[in-house]
């Protein structure tokens, strides 16, 4: 979840043929909850997926994030897991303000990173199955005009009116 930004929902949805996990290189994901989508898969988490599956003996038609005994994994089982997770990592001081309190939280911080790193707003919208006004408005310290070079010779070249001369 963290380096796909999908949804709780859409992760335990998951199955091993729905990933594409190149050696050394970026993957995909497949989500199929709703309308389906390509999610890119760092080469990083490519390697952890392959891990779990290899570890987990999981075939294709499995579900990627099973449960103990094969089915779906419910919510319960995710957010027990996360409480545990964020214990483990977090100061007691950060757990109790709420750092990370929500599983979403993992789908929040990709999106951000995706941003950062110059995705296009379209871009991270389609691959996180939102619109890009969605994610203006989530984001908007990511569009700030000042963040921005802007080439003002092409724009006054772009905008100038048909027919008028040159100064």
């Amino acid at each position: 979840m963290a380096g796909t930004a999908l949804s709780p929902g859409e992760a335990v949805s998951v199955r091993v043929q729905d990933v594409t996990l190149p050696d050394g290189e970026f993957g995909e994901v497949l989500v199929r909850v709703g309308e389906s989508r390509r999610v890119p898969v760092s080469p990083d988490v490519v390697g952890v997926l392959r891990r779990w599956i290899d570890e987990a003996g999981l075939e294709a038609e499995d579900l990627l994030f099973p449960a103990e005994r094969g089915g779906a994994l419910a919510s319960s089982e995710y957010k027990r897991a996360w409480r545990r997770a964020r214990q483990a990592v977090l100061s007691p001081d950060e757990v109790q303000a709420g750092l990370g309190e929500q599983v979403s939280s993992l789908r929040d911080s990709c999106l951000d990173r995706w941003l950062e790193a110059g995705v296009p707003a379209w871009g991270v919208a389609e691959w996180a199955g939102v619109s890009a006004s969605w994610i203006a408005l989530r984001y908007p310290h990511r569009f700030r005009l000042e963040d921005i070079e802007i080439d003002w010779e092409h724009l006054e070249e772009s905008l100038r009116l048909p027919g008028i001369p040159e100064r």
